[in-house]
């Protein structure tokens, strides 16, 4: 809104000219999400509990999380809210990529909000059917896959890029919509698989949009995608100010969800980061390092995999002392600090890892 309403006065005050950048726009984006989250997330988590928006126990996580029992919930709508609203104070409201990933943002928020009140408010502790969640993210990816598509002024939406080789671009074609359609719901249900220690989620989510919002604004950057040989995606560039709120609301919302957690993000934050950033990831054409960078979540997803497929190949035998694998190592002994922390450890290297495949090619 800032961007829509100031740059064109400057003409006549050249020091607006400052919010033409991409970069300064990102950055107070960042910074204004976190600002939001910090001052509104005290009455938010005070109003939560107040209103038995609280964690109910699922009766098979490791003793010590009922503990956790009577902790408010769905603390998601502060990190929802203050993302949105910095991404519309700052973002080049006439870009259309904005809007598709705010969409799915705010579709996938409400997916997660009445899964939510399912489980806490109406006392229903596995929330809405895994059928009805699966086709309402199914309709959402869909809706936003064909915007995508239809957006693309470059014939560039349909090709997937390979990470640490030159020219090793395919073009997808048809079949490039299921593999979207994958990528964002499979990334939505990652996210929330994750979510399940204080702070676990969170921190692995706001180094995956920092590192995927350099890789964005290099995308939409001409020159920078020549140089860098990755996609040329037009207009893409003004994602990164999404993914700026999105680091500064997560990091924010991470000053009450450390541990010991104040509030708990719930399915209203966790599929709604996972939708969001698969959709920016879609649409910069980076699919394969978001599986990189978000590689936390990957294996967070697999565990649970191999966990139900050993179970029922081995006649009731576990492969992991429990799945998701945090907890197999929450049961090994480790303390949900070290696990949690060596988790963020593991982000950081692999967002390394991640960067360093714009010059090993």
């Amino acid at each position: 809104m800032l961007y829509n309403l100031l740059v064109p006065l400057s003409d006549y005050l050249s020091i607006l000219n400052v919010f033409r950048y991409i970069t300064f726009r990102t950055a107070y984006a960042a910074v204004t999400a976190m600002i939001i989250t910090l001052i509104i997330g005290p009455y938010v988590i005070r109003k939560l509990q107040e209103m038995s928006f609280n964690m109910k126990s699922k009766g098979y996580e490791p003793d010590r999380h009922k503990q956790k029992e009577g902790t408010p919930t769905m603390g998601g709508i502060i990190i929802v809210g203050s993302a949105v609203f910095s991404t519309l104070l700052w973002a080049d409201l006439t870009n259309q990529y904005v809007w598709i990933v705010l969409f799915v943002f705010a579709a996938y928020g409400l997916l997660g909000f009445i899964d939510d009140y399912k489980k806490t408010i109406l006392k229903n502790p596995d929330g809405i059917s895994a059928k009805t969640k699966f086709m309402g993210q199914l309709v959402v990816a869909v809706a936003a896959t064909a915007m995508i598509l239809s957006v693309d002024a470059d014939g560039n939406a349909t090709k997937l890029a390979m990470p640490f080789f030159k020219d090793f671009i395919m073009d997808l074609s048809f079949f490039y919509f299921a593999f979207a359609l994958f990528v964002i719901i499979g990334t939505s249900n990652a996210v929330n698989l994750t979510d399940g220690l204080d702070g676990l989620a969170i921190m692995p989510s706001v180094i995956a949009f920092a590192t995927i919002g350099l890789f964005v604004y290099m995308a939409g950057h001409v020159k920078f995608a020549d140089y860098l040989h990755i996609i040329y995606v037009r207009d893409a560039g003004e994602l990164s100010v999404f993914c700026g709120a999105m680091v500064g609301a997560g990091l924010g919302f991470l000053w009450y969800n450390a541990h010991p957690a104040s509030v708990f993000m719930g399915d209203v934050g966790s599929l709604s980061i996972g939708g969001a950033l698969a959709t920016v990831a879609v649409i910069s054409k980076h699919e394969i390092v978001l599986a990189i960078v978000g590689g936390i979540f990957v294996v967070e997803t697999l565990s649970v995999i191999f966990q139900v497929g050993y179970y029922k190949m081995s006649g009731g035998k576990r492969l992991f002392r429990m799945a998701p694998i945090h907890h197999h190592f929450e049961l090994a002994g480790w303390s949900e600090t070290k696990v949690t922390v060596r988790f963020w450890i593991i982000s950081i290297i692999l967002a390394l890892v991640a960067l360093s495949t714009l010059k090993l090619r």
